[in-house]
């Protein structure tokens, strides 16, 4: 586990209870408890994703600028610190790159 004084102390908690899958000594018991979390994953990434858009946008109405807002997260540009705000995930913003890409049909 990092040390890294910069870790809140909610993301040290998860990644110490990720590590503690590694600890579970019976294969069997381990495997069956990390596909059991790898199933609900989904749902948390989806939760957590829509709670950092809130608070986002939230910093964005406190008058933060998007240049701001990018280097709280981590040194994101202003671009994609816009892009959290409105909810485009990596997978939405390459389909609409694609999407603008391609001539329009007609």
């Amino acid at each position: 586990m990092s040390n890294d004084p910069e870790q809140t102390q909610e993301v040290r908690r998860l990644v110490e209870a990720i590590a503690a899958f590694r600890d579970i000594e019976d294969d069997e018991a381990c495997a069956v408890a990390v596909s059991r979390a790898l199933e609900d994953w989904p749902g948390y990434q989806v939760k957590l994703r829509q709670l950092r858009q809130q608070r986002v946008n939230a910093l964005k109405e406190q008058g933060r600028t998007w240049k701001e807002i990018g280097q709280l997260l981590g040194g994101v540009s202003a671009a994609r610190a816009q892009q959290i705000g409105k909810g485009l995930s990596g997978a939405q913003r390459r389909r609409a790159d694609r999407e603008a890409r391609e001539p329009a049909a007609g």
